[in-house]
């Protein structure tokens, strides 16, 4: 075994200088590539206006860029861990780096919204290929004692790309570069992804999983199927004027997911490698934690599209503006997730997630207060004080929810669990931003004046701020179930790592988007 080689328990032997100049420089190509794909999430709703007036994209058009991409990223992201377990970390890795590059290429000479929301639905399945082998790299490159640093380190990149990338967006598409208006946003992601192919086919050592599970193909093919029955028609309803077909499908994704149930555990019991691992929801504080995570992403989902739309083409400020006015936010969030794991939870427990709840609740309704008190004449210093109080309260939930969720599941089951989690979070955003046809666009009336286009976005994000006040309600009643006080780390576990790179004592944040 030469010195870049893994143990066959995909841990590396004790490094060689030169070994371990190379697995930093592994740990910085894969930590850019999860820059890339934070500040794609972020970058692409600062633009959305733009595109939308440049292209001619419909109202469905618009929720797909962005919804076609979270259902895509959803769908994959354990299809993409267990295929990097089963082929090698470092091949996926190089797999989805180059598709994203490729398909950030796509969106940005697309030629219609058609083949740009096909390209960022393409963009979604590569960067579920890319991003859950990152933690599993790290896994294997790294021993224990070295990953709180590394873990360190991935939350300030975490945090990074929440703040540039709503900026980074903005100057792009102020700056018009070569008059190519809002294409550059996908355009820079090109010169990045070539650089991390090259240098992470030369530096980034191959691991796999001593024994991987086999693929779940049906699973994954129901779950993809359902969700497209329930988005679908949610997505272009409005503008279809909802079709009999829209509720026959609407009402049939029950009957998949259903099927989907009987489906896993029928493959549980034939060869112990289901999709989902049912088992778990017969923990209660983990059940609870999956209703939390979906709803918690349904809000997110609806908040951040509508915000950009509200400041953009109701106030008809500048994507430069509606950047700027984000960053409270963004700062907020970073800030209270730090203070939220280092000092509170182990004093409060489950308490500072509830209390995260309420402060979003309040700052929504705050917001809404604002919106309806200074209309149209509203200024981005106004809006600080909710953005603040919305941000601590989202700092206070994203940062240590996965620790409380999966504080009462078995050891063996903590990296499955894990990985449900961060891919339910990803569905409920891609079913918030279908949702934002119903409670945005279906109060916007049709055939506005140019003088009525404003001021009807300004009631709509109103009504849609109600909404988002009632989820985080929700969510704060759900976070009953949840175990006063988390407990892995008391008990000094181990990270564990499943399939899809996540870890159960890894602390992944939603990304902020302004």
């Amino acid at each position: 075994m030469t010195s870049t080689e893994t143990s066959l328990s995909g841990i590396p032997d004790v490094p060689s200088a030169a070994a371990d100049r190379r697995r930093w420089f592994a740990l910085a190509i894969v930590m850019t590539a999860a820059f890339m794909d934070l500040v794609d999430v972020t970058i692409v709703n600062i633009a959305i206006p733009s595109i939308r007036q440049d292209s001619g994209a419909s109202v469905s058009h618009i929720q797909w860029i962005t919804a076609g991409y979270a259902l895509a990223f959803a769908a994959g992201l354990i299809t993409g861990g267990r295929l990097g377990d089963i082929h090698g970390r470092k091949r996926l890795f190089l797999v989805g780096i180059g598709g994203f590059t490729l398909a950030s290429a796509l969106c940005g000479f697309a030629a219609n919204p058609d083949m740009l929301v096909a390209a960022r639905i393409l963009q979604g399945a590569m960067a579920a290929m890319m991003v859950p082998q990152v933690l599993s790299i790290v896994h294997a490159t790294f021993p224990a004692h070295e990953r709180g640093k590394v873990f360190g380190l991935f939350g300030a990149v975490v945090g990074l790309g929440a703040v540039s990338g709503p900026l980074l967006g903005a100057l792009l598409t102020e700056w018009n570069l070569f008059g190519l208006e809002w294409r550059p946003i996908f355009l820079i992601n090109l010169p990045v992804g070539i650089m991390g192919l090259v240098l992470g086919s030369r530096f980034i050592t191959e691991s796999k999983a001593p024994r991987a599970l086999k693929l779940d193909l049906v699973g994954v093919a129901m779950v993809v199927l359902g969700l497209l029955m329930l988005l679908y028609p949610l997505t272009r309803g409005e503008e279809l004027d909802w079709p009999l077909w829209g509720y026959v499908s609407m009402a049939g994704a029950p009957l998949v997911f259903a099927g989907l149930v009987a489906y896993e555990r029928r493959k549980a019991a034939r060869d112990g490698s289901p999709l989902v691992e049912l088992s778990l929801f017969k923990v209660k504080s983990f059940a609870a934690g999956i209703a939390v995570q979906t709803v918690f992403g349904v809000g997110l989902g609806i908040f951040f599209l509508v915000w950009t739309l509200y400041m953009q083409t109701g106030l008809g400020w500048s994507p430069l503006r509606a950047g700027l006015t984000g960053v409270p936010f963004s700062l907020a969030v970073s800030t209270a997730a730090g203070l939220s794991v280092q000092k509170l939870v182990p004093r409060f427990g489950r308490g500072v997630l509830q209390a995260g709840a309420l402060l979003l609740a309040v700052g929504v309704l705050l917001y809404l207060w604002e919106a309806e008190r200074y209309g149209m004449s509203i200024s981005s210093w106004q809006m600080a004080l909710p953005l603040v109080v919305m941000g601590v309260g989202m700092g206070l939930i994203v940062a240590p929810l996965t620790d409380a969720v999966l504080s009462e599941v078995p050891k063996e089951h903590a990296g499955s669990a894990s990985g449900l989690i961060n891919t339910v979070q990803q569905m409920g955003n891609a079913l918030g931003l279908g949702l934002v046809s119903v409670v945005f666009f279906g109060v916007i009336g049709d055939d506005l004046g140019p003088e009525q286009v404003g001021p009807a976005f300004v009631d709509a994000f109103q009504y849609a701020l109600g909404w988002v006040a009632a989820v985080m309600g929700v969510i704060f009643l759900l976070m009953f179930a949840l175990p006063k006080r988390p407990v892995l780390h008391a008990e000094g576990q181990e990270p564990e790592f499943d399939s899809d790179g996540s870890s159960s004592t890894e602390r992944r944040e939603p990304v902020p988007v302004a």
